[in-house]
């Protein structure tokens, strides 16, 4: 018998399936429910070591069929919800606002309606965990951290729908007494990342020997946390955090996107066997894209003095377990790399 029914939105893609992963190997007592609508980044050859798991269930849906989800959380009456589904890439919500908005906005609210038609009469041991983005808070100088208290200023169509998405979950919290946790967190890097993110899309063109489009002058600056590290905190949230509360998860690991690819550059160059400064050849500025924030950086104070959580492994260590992963897992990355994903790094960078 299960302990808790615990659905997790998104549970095929990068972050997700860490998260998957976790919880169906740490809670056996917990009946694990993955929903995905498997888009071009959802992938269910991430989750092949626990597919089998007895306590482990996919759920092939979109979260933008309000009728459906209803239908759902009748059925299977979720005890907890961890959504990390979400359109995720700023590129792509450039060129395309409308997906951003229907999956990140309607999406969230369909959740939300579901679970608080199911529960509004009794919210014991309930709880709404919604999973958003350190660039709801625009950007930052070269000095300062982004903390809980942070005015939103969303800068880009993506950053602007997690923002609307996070003040949904609030405002259910208010008006519905749902019980509910937000966590913002820093960009994440690790195994399984699709290959349209700067770390992932490096690796594969530093193997293929492509370009390595960087944008502007390179000197934007990000807080880098290792994917399962993030899994670790989204547990420590989801089971210790306060209800109605937000909590910022962050590596304390800012890097300059030059900096960062240079140094990429350099461990690739040494596991693949290349002469020093060969992979730095590579390099080419690209135009700027609109909008581009100069600087995040989170204040992670909260989670590990509330919660006792902290980054596990350095910036150094995470990054060469994941050129290792890659090297590793060559079928994984040619399977990925085909198809849309073709079409899309076509599109946004080969007239750049």
């Amino acid at each position: 018998m299960f302990k808790k029914k615990i659905l997790i939105t998104g549970g095929a893609g990068f972050i997700g399936s860490h998260v998957i992963r976790h919880f169906v190997k740490k809670y056996s007592n917990y009946e694990i429910y993955n929903l995905d609508i498997l888009t071009y980044a959802g992938n269910l050859e991430n989750l092949k070591d626990i597919e089998d798991y007895p306590n482990y269930n996919l759920l092939l849906e979109d979260i933008t069929n309000e009728d459906r989800i209803q239908d759902l959380f009748t059925e299977y009456e979720f005890d907890g919800v961890i959504h990390l589904a979400a359109e995720s890439h700023v590129d792509r919500s450039i060129k395309n606002p409308l997906a951003f908005a229907k999956t990140n906005i309607l999406g969230t609210l369909n959740l939300l309606n579901s679970f608080k038609n199911r529960w509004s009469d009794n919210w014991k041991d309930k709880r709404f965990y919604h999973i958003s983005t350190d660039e709801v808070y625009g950007t930052l100088g070269e000095t300062g951290l982004f903390t809980e208290e942070t005015p939103y200023s969303p800068n880009s169509p993506y950053s602007a729908s997690k923002a609307s998405s996070d003040h949904f979950v609030r405002s259910y919290g208010e008006t519905y007494g749902m019980p509910f946790v937000i966590s913002n967190c820093s960009n994440n890097y690790g195994p399984n990342h699709f290959p349209e993110k700067l770390i992932p899309l490096f690796i594969n063109n530093i193997i293929e020997n492509k370009d390595l489009p960087v944008y502007g002058d390179g000197n934007y600056t990000r807080d880098w946390l290792y994917v399962k590290d993030h899994a670790r905190a989204i547990d420590k949230i989801f089971h210790e955090g306060e209800n109605m509360k937000t909590y910022n998860i962050g590596g304390f690991n800012e890097w300059k996107n030059i900096d960062l690819v240079k140094l990429l550059c350099r461990l690739m160059d040494n596991k693949l066997g290349r002469s020093k400064g060969e992979s730095e050849k590579l390099i080419t500025f690209v135009k700027d894209r609109p909008g581009h924030d100069l600087r995040y950086a989170i204040d992670a104070t909260k989670i590990k003095e509330e919660l006792g959580w902290e980054p596990s492994v350095s910036f150094e260590e995470g990054l060469s377990l994941t050129i290792d992963w890659y090297l590793e897992n060559e079928e994984w990355l040619i399977n990925v790399t085909s198809g849309e994903y073709k079409n899309y790094y076509q599109d946004f960078y080969s007239n750049r």
